[in-house]
C-alpha cells in the first residue's frame, strides 16, 4: 500500500468519526430534552421563574433579529398566562454599548411585564453560564427556559448536568434559510457541550453574590 493510499485511508477514517460524533451529540441532546420542550402554552408546567437566554436585538446588517422577538413573545406570553411569576433574562453585557440583558427588558416593560418581576443577568456569556448561574446565582433548580428549540435542547441538557430540573418553552424559529448558520453552528455547539462537561468541566466565566427571588 503506497503512502499516499495510507494517508487517503486515514483521512477518511477521521472525517468519518468526526461526522459520527457531530450527529451523536445532535441525536443524544434531542433525544434527551424530547418530553421536557413545549410549544403549546396549555400543556406548560408552571415554575416560578422563567429563564430567558439571551441574543442580540439586531443582526450585523442592522435587520430586526427575529430570534430576539420571537423570545420576547414567548416571555411576554408565558408570564401573562401565569405560567412563570418572575423573569431572568440572561445574555451577554460584555462590552458597553452591547447588552442583550437590557434590551430585552426594556421590551417586556413596553408589553405590560413589571419591572418587579424581572432579574438581569449581565454575566450570560454563554448558554453554560447563563444556566450555572441560574443556579448559584438565583438560586433556581426547577426553571422554565424560553428560547428557540435548538436551544431550549441544549439548555435543558446543561441544566440536568448541574442537578436542575429544566422544561423549556419554545419560542417561534426562523425559516430554513435566515436559520441555516445557526442550525449549523448549533450542531457544532452541541459537540462543545460534550467537551465542556465531560472532558474539561468548563464552568462559568462569573459567578458573584447570590440574589434572592421572592
Amino acid at each position: 500500500m503506497t503512502k499516499l493510499k495510507k494517508f487517503s485511508i486515514i483521512i477518511v477514517a477521521i472525517l468519518f468519526l468526526g461526522i459520527s460524533l457531530v450527529f451523536l451529540c445532535n441525536y443524544y441532546v434531542v433525544q434527551f430534552a424530547i418530553n421536557k420542550v413545549y410549544n403549546d402554552i396549555e400543556e406548560v408546567p408552571f415554575n416560578k421563574v422563567g429563564l430567558l437566554l439571551g441574543t442580540s436585538k439586531k443582526l450585523d446588517d442592522g435587520r430586526k433579529n427575529l430570534y430576539f422577538y420571537n423570545r420576547i413573545d414567548a416571555a411576554e406570553h408565558l408570564f401573562h398566562a401565569g405560567k412563570i411569576r418572575y423573569i431572568i433574562i440572561s445574555g451577554d453585557h460584555g462590552e458597553k454599548y452591547y447588552n442583550e440583558p437590557q434590551d430585552m427588558f426594556n421590551e417586556l416593560v413596553a408589553r405590560g411585564v413589571p419591572e418587579t418581576a424581572i432579574y438581569l443577568d449581565y454575566a450570560g456569556f454563554r448558554t453554560l453560564d447563563s444556566i450555572i448561574r441560574c443556579k448559584y446565582i438565583f438560586g433556581q433548580t426547577e426553571v422554565t427556559i424560553i428560547s428557540q428549540e435548538f436551544h431550549n435542547q441544549r439548555a435543558i441538557y446543561i441544566a440536568a448536568h448541574n442537578g436542575m430540573s429544566a422544561i423549556g418553552f419554545n419560542a417561534t424559529g426562523v425559516d430554513k434559510y435566515n436559520g441555516f448558520k445557526t442550525n449549523l453552528r448549533e450542531m457544532f455547539a452541541r459537540v462543545k457541550l460534550m467537551i465542556d462537561l465531560y472532558v474539561t468541566n468548563k464552568g462559568p466565566k462569573h459567578l458573584g453574590d447570590r440574589i434572592k427571588i421572592d
